[in-house]
């Protein structure tokens, strides 16, 4: 490789760039805020990153099982102290869920502390003859159809960048400062699920739970003696799109001199700027953070290898995660092969499974959402393909928020099409609230719990 062609931060600029805004009114004050960002505090650290690869290794391995989850797109207006603490929480029941019927530990990571921009269908939207460009994330512009707030403003992204500071600040001391604590898991149960079915539920699981943890004080097992059941280790990540904004945020680590991006501690391409010769592939290329890619129903098994070779040419362990997106009419058409490709060519990578964007569509009263079933029978056939084709089925991506929202359909409370409305919140697609979500965790866990006891007999008879 000569020098011209080596690898650095800004590489990826010389490469068609999908989904990067290039209409801010002011490219110098874009480029102003880029320098400015260069020179603030990293968001998290190389060492971390390291960490949380190594736990995708023990998923790649079969090992672990990776919960990943939060908003859609995080929000200016929506930041408070409550909502952080919400949606923490409740990962971090699903997580006791998962482990304690999946027999495995859990690797948690949100989509939160950064996950702001998001790729748009069209440029611009048309409302009563107006045309304003889409809305594409608070850290670019508006959602207030005006053209003051859809203008994209540079700004935005040094308070989207103090945002996430602040959300990290309260993530690390949840995490660390006694809150995860396995002995406050009652106290964990969000207020309006405690009334819901998925609450007695959740109730009973942690009344085992306690017992065996009684158990454990008894014959001196408790926070002082093994500090880890006083803390979780919980990560961030959100899709790298805004190109500049990771750029700037990537940094030589001082103690392997590898380029790191300290904007989160795991970055994902999305299913829309994932081209093999673009400006998306080539910046995840360099990074040493894990990495994931979105996998849909277009993609053909040689350009997937392709694709795994290009980002994780090693084969490490741990380095990139696969992210099923396909939609529960079209998973068991599409995803067969390609895992049989990556399982056949021995490419160690994490499957894990998207049952959000492939399952969308418009209610009759205009709202999108997303049905509870559909969501469900794709995290099903994930697993049973999975099995079938001789690979673990590695973990789920959703998108979720700790509140009380009425965003997608179904769920225990039969949520209906005319109740959407009564608590519509998101900034961009439907999410899961916390019912939904627990409710989902508990149907996944029973269904590894039951393929994990069928698999079981098979391998003492080899």
């Amino acid at each position: 490789m000569t020098m011209t062609e080596r690898w650095t931060p800004s590489s990826w600029r010389s490469k068609p760039a999908k989904h990067v805004p290039s209409d801010y009114p002011d490219m110098a004050a874009l480029g102003d805020v880029e320098r400015r960002l260069r020179e603030m505090p990293p968001l998290v650290f190389a060492g971390e990153a390291r960490r949380l690869k190594a736990l995708l290794g023990d998923v790649a391995d079969g090992k672990a099982f990776l919960l990943q989850g939060g908003d859609c797109a995080e929000s200016f207006k929506e930041f408070r102290a409550d909502n952080i603490r919400d949606t923490f929480r409740l990962i971090l029941q699903m997580a006791v869920v998962l482990t304690f019927a999946g027999g495995k530990p859990v690797v948690k990571v949100g989509r939160i502390a950064g996950q702001f921009a998001k790729p748009r269908s069209e440029p611009t939207e048309t409302i009563d003859g107006v045309t304003l460009p889409s809305y594409r994330g608070d850290n670019i512009n508006g959602q207030a159809f005006e053209l003051s707030e859809r203008t994209p403003n540079p700004e935005r992204l040094m308070q989207a960048y103090g945002q996430s500071a602040a959300t990290l600040n309260l993530l690390r001391a949840f995490a660390g400062g006694g809150y995860a604590d396995l002995h406050n898991i009652h106290r964990w149960t969000l207020g309006f699920v405690a009334d819901s079915p998925n609450g007695a539920r959740y109730t009973e699981l942690s009344d085992k739970i306690s017992e065996s943890l009684a158990f454990m004080e008894a014959i001196g097992v408790n926070p002082q003696t093994h500090p880890d059941l006083h803390r979780v280790e919980f990560f961030t990540s959100h899709e790298a799109l805004l190109l500049g904004v990771e750029e700037a945020m990537t940094r030589v680590d001082s103690t392997s001199g590898e380029w790191y991006d300290t904007s989160a501690h795991m970055l994902w391409i999305g299913e829309r700027t994932r081209q093999l010769d673009g400006a998306h592939i080539e910046f995840m290329k360099g990074i040493k953070n894990p990495i994931g890619v979105k996998v849909g129903p277009t993609m053909e098994p040689d350009e997937l290898l392709r694709l795994i070779d290009a980002l994780n040419p090693r084969n490490e362990p741990g380095r990139l995660t696969l992210i099923g997106r396909f939609g529960s009419d079209k998973i068991a058409a599409r995803l067969p092969q390609l895992m049989a490709a990556t399982a056949k060519g021995g490419r160690s990578v994490v499957w894990s499974t998207d049952p959000m964007h492939g399952n969308t569509l418009k209610a009759a009263t205009g709202y999108k959402t997303r049905p509870f079933d559909r969501i469900l029978s794709e995290v099903k056939a994930f697993i049973e393909i999975a099995r079938t084709e001789g690979v673990h089925p590695g973990g789920v991506h959703l998108e979720m928020t700790g509140q009380n929202v009425t965003e997608c359909l179904g769920g225990a409370r039969a949520l209906s099409e005319t109740e959407l409305g009564d608590r519509y919140h998101t900034h961009c697609d439907p999410r899961l609230n916390a019912d939904q979500a627990l409710e989902l965790s508990f149907l996944v866990a029973e269904k590894l719990k039951a393929d994990r006891e069928a698999a079981a007999p098979r391998a003492a008879a080899v």
